[in-house]
C-alpha cells in the first residue's frame, strides 16, 4: 500500500502544479509491480474529481471557445483509439505520437523568451483535438492535448484551467466505457477512495507550489513534462 500512497502523492503534486502529467508519474512508479489493467482504472478515478476540482478553482480562465470544441473532438477520437488498442498493434502510433510531442515540447522549449502566444487555429484545433483523444483512448495520455493548450493559453492558470476540463469530459467517458466492458469494477473502485485524500493532499501541495513559483517557472516545468511524456512513449516502445 505505501507504494500506492506515495505513486499517488507524487502524481497529484505534479497534477496541482502543471494540470497534467499526473497519469504518467502514477503508471511510471506502479509499473515496477502492479499491471497496467489495474492501475489505469484506479488512476482514472483519482484524476475525475481532481479535475473537477482544478477547473472550478481557475475557473474565471476558462475559455469556452477554446475547451468546449477540444473536449467534443477529444470524445470523438478517443472512441477509436480505444477500438485501435483492443483489435490493432499500437506500437507505430506510440512511437509516432512520443516523437510528435517531443519536437512539440523542445521547439516551446526553444521559444520560451518570446512573450506572445500562439495564435489559435481551427484547423489545429480539429488536428490536434481528435489526435489527442486518440492517444487518450489508446495510453491515457494528454501530453499532445498539454502542447496545443500550453501554445494558445496567456498563463499557467489558464492552461490548467482549460486542459482540466477537457480531461474531465474525457474521463466522463472512460469510466462509463470501462465501467461497461468491465475494465473499472468495484475492487478497484474501493482502491482508489482508500487513495483519494492522498491525491488531494498531492494536489493542494502541487497547487500551493504553483502559487509560490515564478509564471515562467511553473511553464517551464510543463514543457519539461510534456518532453518526459514523449520519451516515455518512445522508451517504452522500444524497449
Amino acid at each position: 500500500m505505501i507504494w500506492w500512497i506515495a505513486a499517488t502523492v507524487c502524481a497529484f503534486f505534479v497534477k496541482g502544479l502543471c494540470g497534467f502529467a499526473n497519469t504518467l508519474v502514477f503508471t511510471t512508479i506502479m509499473s515496477f509491480g502492479v499491471s497496467n489493467r489495474n492501475i489505469s482504472p484506479v488512476e482514472l478515478l483519482l484524476g475525475y474529481p481532481t479535475n473537477a476540482i482544478m477547473a472550478y478553482r481557475e475557473r474565471r480562465s476558462i475559455d469556452p471557445k477554446l475547451c468546449l470544441p477540444l473536449s467534443g473532438l477529444v470524445v470523438l477520437g478517443s472512441i477509436p483509439g480505444m477500438l485501435l488498442l483492443k483489435n490493432a498493434d499500437t506500437g507505430a502510433v506510440k512511437l509516432l505520437f512520443g516523437v510528435v510531442i517531443v519536437l512539440l515540447g523542445v521547439e516551446m522549449l526553444l521559444r520560451e523568451r518570446e512573450s506572445a502566444r500562439a495564435r489559435e487555429s481551427k484547423a489545429a484545433l480539429a488536428v490536434i483535438g481528435l489526435l489527442s483523444g486518440v492517444l487518450c483512448g489508446l495510453y491515457g495520455v494528454g501530453a499532445l492535448l498539454g502542447a496545443y493548450i500550453s501554445r494558445v493559453t496567456r498563463d499557467a492558470g489558464a492552461f490548467r484551467a482549460n486542459i482540466c476540463v477537457v480531461f474531465f469530459v474525457e474521463n466522463t467517458l472512460r469510466i462509463l466505457l470501462y465501467s461497461a466492458s468491465g475494465i473499472l469494477n468495484a475492487g478497484m473502485a474501493l482502491q482508489a477512495a482508500r487513495l483519494l485524500p492522498f491525491a488531494l493532499l498531492g494536489l493542494f501541495l502541487g497547487a500551493k507550489s504553483g502559487a509560490v513559483l515564478d509564471e515562467k517557472t511553473v511553464k517551464r516545468i510543463v514543457i519539461v513534462m510534456l518532453i518526459v511524456s514523449g520519451l516515455s512513449l518512445i522508451i517504452g516502445q522500444m524497449g
